[in-house]
């Protein structure tokens, strides 16, 4: 188990100021986007990226930069400046494009960095290091340490887009405060629509349903969940795809991370439960193919996800190999990698409009639970906002009630081939990740980070 690295004190931040920025450029006219059949199945969370960073010379002249990059940012990313409201005529959420701002937070923390706990993310991030106002799609908040350390948190409503949009609003921004050349061109069509008329595989009536934000808020919880922060060594990773890939076949690194913890999970579970099941996200855009050219979804802003589920006894997680395992894996992924299944899915969502479309196992509805969602791709030491990249960078959570479990991979700022995975489980699972010999999931700390 951890040690917690972190100071006597208890931790507090104060709320310095808070700002509204908007979009500093040409803004169009004030218009409605509807929402997309996929944006509808993301639902209404909100979605937190934080990053760490070292010492600066100047923090006041470093906010008013990121301030300055964020509207040029904005402009380029218009609806994210813009509000989210519900239509009393179809019932749904839609994107008013008015240039309302995102909203800045600048705040003090009363340590150093290298004193914060960054293995228990609990009792640190909602009121302290995230801030939420829900009548702002995009929040910053910018945490200043006692020794003139930054943290950054990035929320975004879901109803703007994936990780991918993010990614890129990030990467833009980046590029915006370091003066180079934008290179993406944003494409705020949100034009998968269904077809006509919609038709989709039966099945995937086994996987999702239609529900309501009174749904999402009353998600009956599998039990305490913990949110926790964790290093994996690239000796690790390595370790897991051989074990993956014993049989010959190949297998992704996040294929490899998923069986090794299914593995553990199924020694995890109340022993009243004979199955249990493992969840993934898919990015659809390399699928989707339009009549134009294959990489017309490469600067797609929305959603364009798709969670997909395999199912396994306890009983073959316990006696089973890895590589056993990760062929369950595998075919749960491949089923839903095509075009067909996005186009079924979209479909599906028409059939079963007006409100938000989740699967159920996120409800709580199918069982035990737990779904990876890979960030294999996300900016994490490519985040230079013109002061020198993060020691730390991570997606983390404030939703309260969530159905199933979840780990989230990253790319490690050091760039050495190790991963970051911030994670939020039951107490038996945190227990048994951290009891397992081989030691992969280590429990961050400042040690790690080289503070």
């Amino acid at each position: 188990m951890a040690v917690d690295d972190h100071n006597n004190r208890n931790f507090e931040v104060k709320i310095i100021r808070k700002t509204v920025v908007k979009a500093k450029g040409p803004y169009p006219e004030t218009h409605v986007i509807t929402l997309s059949n996929l944006d509808l199945l993301s639902g209404r969370f909100p979605i937190t990226y934080i990053y760490f960073y070292r010492k600066l010379q100047n923090i006041h002249l470093t906010i008013e930069a990121l301030k300055s990059s964020l509207a040029q940012c904005l402009t380029h990313f218009y609806p994210f400046s813009g509000q989210i409201v519900q239509n009393q005529q179809s019932n749904e959420p839609e994107i008013i494009c008015d240039n309302s701002g995102a909203l800045v937070v600048e705040a003090q923390a009363n340590s150093t960095l290298k004193e914060f706990n960054f293995y228990n993310l609990d009792e640190y991030l909602k009121g302290k290091l995230v801030s939420i106002d829900h009548d702002f799609p995009v929040q910053v908040q910018i945490t200043s340490y006692e020794c003139r350390s930054i943290a950054i948190a990035f929320t975004f409503d879901h109803a703007l887009g994936d990780a991918t949009a993010f990614s890129k609003f990030l990467v833009t921004g980046c590029e915006i405060a370091n003066g180079k050349s934008i290179s993406c061109s944003p494409d705020h069509s949100r034009a998968l629509r269904a077809r006509v008329p919609p038709s989709y595989d039966p099945l995937l009536d086994d996987t999702f349903v239609s529900c309501t934000l009174d749904n999402i808020r009353t998600i009956p919880t599998i039990s305490i969940l913990l949110k926790r922060l964790y290093h994996i060594p690239k000796s690790s990773i390595d370790m897991m795809q051989e074990l993956a890939c014993t049989n010959g076949a190949k297998r992704t690194r996040i294929e490899s991370l998923s069986a090794y913890v299914w593995k553990i999970m199924g020694n995890a579970i109340d022993k009243k439960h004979k199955h249990c099941k493992m969840g993934w996200l898919v990015d659809g855009r390399t699928r989707i193919i339009s009549n134009d050219h294959e990489n017309s979804m490469s600067n797609y802003i929305g959603n364009v996800l798709s969670v997909t589920f395999g199912e396994s006894n306890l009983d073959h997680l316990k006696e089973g190999s890895i590589a056993d395992i990760a062929n369950v894996v595998h075919n749960a992924i491949t089923k839903v990698t095509n075009e067909a299944h996005f186009r079924d899915l979209i479909d599906w969502i028409e059939c079963h409009r007006p409100g938000l479309m989740l699967a159920k196992s996120v409800l709580g509805l199918d069982g035990p639970a737990l779904v990876v969602s890979s960030g294999r791709s996300f900016p994490v030491a490519e985040l230079d906002f013109g002061f020198g990249s993060p020691v730390l960078g991570t997606a983390c959570s404030t939703i309260e009630r969530v159905g199933v479990g979840y780990i989230n991979q990253r790319e490690s700022a050091r760039r050495d081939g190790s991963w970051t995975v911030s994670a939020i489980l039951w107490p038996e699972m945190v227990k048994a990740l951290e009891s397992d010999p081989n030691n992969v999931f280590q429990p961050m700390n400042s040690s790690l980070l080289q503070l």
